[in-house]
């Protein structure tokens, strides 16, 4: 196994899309561990002066061309070998924030109440990495627990460019605030390499991320790659230490529940070798449905089951 590092900058961060097309900025082997570095957000939600600024991000902002909103991504990075059918797993080794402030914006219609808010905010937060905590401007100490929102590889070729913002079979825009450190995500792979990108670094997040932003910051992650021949996937799934994770992802939020449902009878099915029926039962005793978001054009549904009452 090797270590990689890569860092965001304008030559690898792309801006608001994911592509089969975009040629790797970095190329590892399978098993290999990459340490990824991202920034958050455009020039518009930068903070007073007094707290850290990623020196790359104002060239990022200069540079990088915003050809569909969306976030800032770096990547992608191809693992050698891996092919469509394959099932990429992504081990969350370790997160960290990259700066002391995070932000929040309230945008009209936007967001899960669309109609309910009509004036633009921005709240500047600042972290206190020390302590761990957002300190919000009505006094509370959030606790913050680090996760990227958008983990995804590249989508099928003949999608051609796809926007960032919507979640979909490839991952992306998930923000599953599960999926901290210590977690596993497994993608379904769809063209030569993967072609892995992250960013939307959120400092923290309810599930729902309801007016549409967490606490978004720049984060590095440590990650290692494998490509699994063992399974097959057409959607993405997760595992925490304790905990197995089934994700549905559509407009219609019931839709979501029936696609996380489904997949983890499925799931039981492989892991404990349960019948359909034995693991529709345990599902209703022990599984839990939690919406995961419902601001991304696709809603997001995940269903956990402790790996207790799975077989492990």
């Amino acid at each position: 196994m090797s270590n990689h590092e890569l860092n965001a900058s304008f030559e690898t961060c792309h801006w608001g899309y994911f592509e089969a097309s975009m040629p790797p900025v970095l190329t590892i082997q399978d098993g290999d561990a990459v340490t990824i570095r991202t920034v958050s957000g455009g020039a518009n939600v930068l903070p007073p002066e007094g707290f850290h600024v990623p020196p790359e991000l104002p060239e990022i902002h200069e540079k990088s061309e915003r050809l569909l909103p969306g976030h800032i991504l770096t990547g992608p990075v191809a693992i050698e070998g891996a092919k469509p059918g394959d099932v990429l797993e992504v081990r969350i080794k370790d997160v960290r924030l990259r700066q002391d402030w995070g932000w929040n914006m309230i945008r009209p219609l936007s967001g899960t109440l669309q109609d309910d808010f009509h004036e633009e905010r921005l709240m500047n937060i600042p972290l206190d990495l020390d302590k761990n905590i957002a300190k919000l401007p009505w006094g509370l100490d959030l606790p913050l627990a680090p996760f990227f929102g958008v983990m995804g590889v590249a989508p099928p070729p003949a999608w051609g460019r796809i926007g960032s913002i919507v979640p979909r079979l490839m991952g992306g825009n998930i923000d599953n605030k599960e999926l901290v450190a210590g977690s596993t995500l497994y993608l379904p792979v769809f063209t030569e390499g993967a072609l892995f990108s992250c960013g939307d670094g959120h400092g923290a997040q309810g599930d729902g991320e309801v007016n549409v932003t967490a606490i978004e910051t720049a984060l590095e992650g440590d990650f290692e790659f494998h490509i699994r021949r063992d399974i097959s996937l057409t959607t993405p799934r997760a595992e925490t230490p304790t905990h197995l994770i089934t994700m549905g992802l559509d407009p219609d939020l019931d839709q979501c529940v029936v696609q996380a449902l489904r997949d983890m009878i499925a799931l039981l099915g492989e892991k404990a070798g349960l019948s359909r029926e034995d693991a529709y039962t345990l599902c209703s005793l022990a599984a839990d449905l939690r919406v995961t978001q419902t601001v991304n054009g696709s809603k997001g549904v995940h269903c956990m089951i402790h790996k207790d009452f799975a077989g492990r």
